[in-house]
């Protein structure tokens, strides 16, 4: 009797051994060797968008976390010094043509008065009508510039998304070519995942992803759009001499450097919030798996 309540115990305790080493070889598999990692963001490009007018802000026509589309007016810089620059620029062209007309008669005069008019005034009737052509074209192209920077008093949007971090009010002062407001492209959300390198070759462009953002009880799909080609050697910084400056490493345990991989979304449930910026959980599962 008792041999056999030893043997059931040896038994037992052979059977729990073959449990935690086959659990354990489970897990050691799957955080070593799976590739999914917890350390992902959801990303999007972020567009600064800058006057190309210098002036006073005359309206703003967008609040923080507005939904936009391209080419809607975010705002506007005062128009009144513009619309008098074109009504200038208008006024010297009317004038540059008013002066071209004259040296065009003139030079047609001189033409025709043929061999009975001097040589040097038909020359000078000539080089007049070129200067005044030129001086012509100055004025149509001032008068467009004039037009263009008129034009461009309406700051537009250049895609489609959300305006954040709004801190613009009117009679602000902005200059041409600093950005004023930011916009958050929607088309551009993604979600960049950041692999240890011993996982990569695991991981091929195509391959299915499944997305777990915490808060959010359904899955995101999506597919691997690209792996990153380069990133930053810490190790090596820059010298005063063509030759290359490596900082000597002691260190035991050398950490596997994380990898950027860009991740497209298929599908993404309805309702669900991508907020630039969140963390996700990511599991690539390879083709074949």
């Amino acid at each position: 009797m008792n041999t056999l309540k030893t043997l059931g115990r040896v038994c037992l305790t052979l059977l729990m051994v073959v449990a935690a080493m086959f659990v354990g070889s489970h897990l050691w598999h799957y955080y070593m060797e799976e590739p999914w990692t917890r350390d992902a963001r959801v990303r999007a490009d972020v567009v600064d968008v800058a006057p190309d007018v210098t002036g006073l802000v005359s309206d703003v026509f967008v609040k923080d976390n507005q939904t936009v589309h391209k080419g809607d007016v975010l705002f506007r810089v005062d128009r009144r010094r513009f619309e008098l620059a074109l009504a200038q620029s208008e006024a010297s062209l009317a004038q540059a043509k008013a002066t071209l007309d004259l040296a065009v008669t003139e030079r047609q005069r001189q033409e025709r008065l043929g061999d009975s008019g001097s040589e040097q005034n038909r020359e000078k009737a000539v080089g007049t009508e070129q200067q005044d052509l030129a001086a012509y074209n100055q004025a149509l192209a001032s008068r467009d510039i004039a037009k263009l920077d008129l034009e461009r008093t309406d700051v537009k949007s250049t895609v489609n998304g959300s305006v954040t971090n709004l801190d613009l009010q009117p009679g602000d002062f902005v200059t041409r070519g600093t950005a004023k407001v930011a916009v958050v492209d929607s088309d551009s959300l993604r979600i960049e995942a950041y692999f240890e390198e011993n996982k990569l070759p695991r991981i091929q462009p195509g391959d299915r992803a499944v997305v777990k953002m915490m808060g959010v009880n359904e899955d995101l799909e999506g597919h691997v759009d690209s792996i990153a080609t380069g990133i930053d050697d810490r190790e090596r910084t820059s010298s005063s001499g063509l030759l290359a400056n490596i900082n000597p490493t002691f260190t035991w345990v050398r950490l596997a450097q994380r990898v950027p991989v860009r991740i497209h979304l298929d599908k993404v449930p309805e309702g669900t919030k991508l907020i630039s910026g969140r963390t996700v959980t990511v599991d690539i599962q390879p083709k074949g798996r």
